[in-house]
């Protein structure tokens, strides 16, 4: 794959695992900066390092300890998520190419997010969680290379809990959102949200994203 095909959002498989880019800077060798969709481990590589795959309906993968299938028939409901394959934001609106969202409100198929984006049927379809009968492993890129024990681990929330993951969101940490200026502070987590003190709900991995989120505190380093 060359360099030029790479952009933000796309799926990808390195090393065997499912990744997400979440940048590329084209002036730098290792170029495509990537996260580990299973556990949110960044990664540093070059387009030639890489395979780009496309999700579809009835792909099956792990997100942050949690297994999610497309079911791009099913409409959502109130805590769900959506993976966003065909963004059109509206002016106020912020979300691009296979963002993962929590869905907040439904509204004859759209739906509000819990970072208040508007999305419309169009432009999403919906992640169940757990592996649909019928379902595609996209986990992995070969999964006959993957032994028993690792297929049992990475889908366990324990694994979010490795000290290599570097810079996981704790509560208390600040951060900036490019976007709008606005500064906030983490004050509660779940398994994979990080909710601020103004109510904004945000995937962890969504932090990762320094085009978006500047992290200006960090509590744990006054520890």
């Amino acid at each position: 794959m060359k360099l030029f095909q790479v952009r933000k959002g796309q799926f990808v498989f390195y090393k065997n695992e499912l990744h997400k880019v979440y940048s590329v800077k084209p002036m730098f060798k290792k170029s495509v900066h990537l996260y580990r969709l299973k556990d949110m481990q960044q990664i540093l590589t070059s387009a030639n390092q890489i395979h780009l795959y496309r999700p579809k309906h009835m792909d099956s993968f792990i997100f942050y300890g949690h297994r999610y299938t497309i079911d791009k028939d099913k409409m959502p409901e109130k805590g769900d998520y959506i993976l966003i394959t065909k963004p059109a934001p509206d002016f106020l609106d912020h979300y691009s190419l296979n963002a993962i969202e929590k869905v907040d409100t439904i509204e004859d198929g759209n739906v509000v997010t819990t970072r208040d984006n508007g999305v419309k049927h169009s432009e999403y379809v919906t992640l169940v969680q757990g592996k649909l009968e019928g379902s595609q492993d996209i986990a992995y890129y070969d999964l006959n290379l993957v032994s028993e024990d690792q297929l049992k681990a990475d889908e366990s929330p324990a694994l979010l809990q490795a000290d290599d993951i570097p810079l996981k969101p704790v509560v208390g940490d600040i951060y900036l959102d490019i976007e709008t200026g606005m500064k906030a502070m983490i004050v509660a987590m779940t398994d994979n949200e990080v909710i601020f003190g103004h109510g904004a709900h945000l995937l962890a991995g969504d932090l990762i994203d320094e085009d978006r989120y500047k992290l200006i505190y960090r509590v744990e380093e006054d520890l």
